[in-house]
């Protein structure tokens, strides 16, 4: 890239208020986020404990694994289950968590069908007390959660993964969220940079602005063919309702709020990170920076969480959505 391309491209971002990782950094994480609250978060069993004293809908927690024994007196409670998830408390990126979705005899079935006998989930306990899958390969401890069985409008927007709402949350306010959708590219994960589908959210609607894959303008799933004109994440309110009340639990000023929607159990909160990445800006065609300016002059106002999420409704809203972006 030569030098006017790059200063051009500057500008543009700029124009766009696309926040850097820099800026993000300096001005948003280390200025709003204590270090002494990141423990909150980093650690998944203890984000999920304070969750369920908050009264924060979450996935249930089925067992704490935080030694080999714990391995072996673990399986009569696995038996008993058709699915679970299991995940290092310290885990980054997805990595680590075993998603089992049934049965088959003896054998515990991943998504991809992949059969696993309980020595495969026993060595895999073993890597993750091990360390490693945690930040900066300390001894973790593995959680037992209940499996999520994605709401029934997700059918046909995902492969074999569970799709999550990744909401941005500035000082309790949600300023931008978007959905996430596995592939075949991504392995059945929902982490964009691995090939997932991210589609940019209305924060008023839940209805989609704009579906990206491998930082591209996409109209369909590329995997099942069908279109994301007209989708709308319902429940979308109590979504918003969630996702800043996590502001009240942790004191942290700047958050992502990752859910999930449970064809029984509705909206539950997943995880939570003090340093969520950017990639949403590419999801939904704009900067969070205007919004992040917006609230930061608002002061240190004393708001609900109903007060907070009808203010971002208001101001954050969006008109261009999906139906009335042209297919090819």
């Amino acid at each position: 890239m030569g030098l006017i391309a790059f200063f051009n491209r500057r500008k543009a971002l700029h124009e766009l208020g696309i926040l850097g990782m820099n800026q993000r950094n300096h001005a948003y994480i280390h200025r709003y986020n204590p270090r002494f609250r990141f423990p909150l978060v980093d650690n998944k069993l203890s984000s999920k404990t304070l969750a369920i004293k908050a009264g924060i809908a979450v996935p249930a927690l089925i067992d704490v694994v935080t030694t080999q024994h714990d391995i072996i007196r673990l399986k009569p409670e696995l038996d008993k289950l058709e699915g679970f998830v299991a995940k290092p408390a310290h885990g980054s990126g997805g990595k680590g968590i075993l998603v089992i979705v049934g049965r088959d005899g003896e054998y515990y079935l991943k998504a991809s069908g992949e059969r696993w006998t309980f020595n495969d989930i026993e060595r895999h306990m073993s890597n993750t007390l091990g360390g490693l899958y945690s930040l900066g390969g300390s001894s973790d401890v593995a959680m037992i959660e209940a499996l999520v069985r994605a709401d029934s409008i997700f059918d046909n927007y995902s492969c074999e993964g569970v799709p999550d709402i990744r909401t941005i949350v500035f000082k309790g306010f949600p300023i931008m969220a978007m959905l996430r959708l596995a592939t075949c590219a991504s392995d059945g994960k929902a982490n964009l940079h691995q090939g997932a589908v991210g589609v940019g959210l209305d924060v008023a609607t839940g209805k989609g602005l704009q579906a990206v894959q491998f930082d591209r303008i996409v109209t369909h799933h590329p995997d099942t063919g069908y279109a994301f004109a007209g989708f709308v994440v319902p429940h979308w309110h109590r979504n918003l309702e969630l996702a800043a009340a996590c502001y009240d639990m942790t004191g942290l000023g700047y958050l992502g709020v990752d859910m999930v929607l449970d064809k029984v159990h509705g909206p539950l909160i997943l995880e939570l990170n003090a340093r969520p990445g950017l990639a949403i800006q590419i999801a939904n065609g704009a900067g969070l920076l205007p919004r992040l300016q917006k609230i930061a002059t608002l002061g240190d106002v004393t708001m609900s969480v109903d007060e907070r999420v009808a203010y971002s409704i208001q101001h954050f809203g969006m008109q261009k959505v999906i139906s009335e972006i042209p297919i090819d």
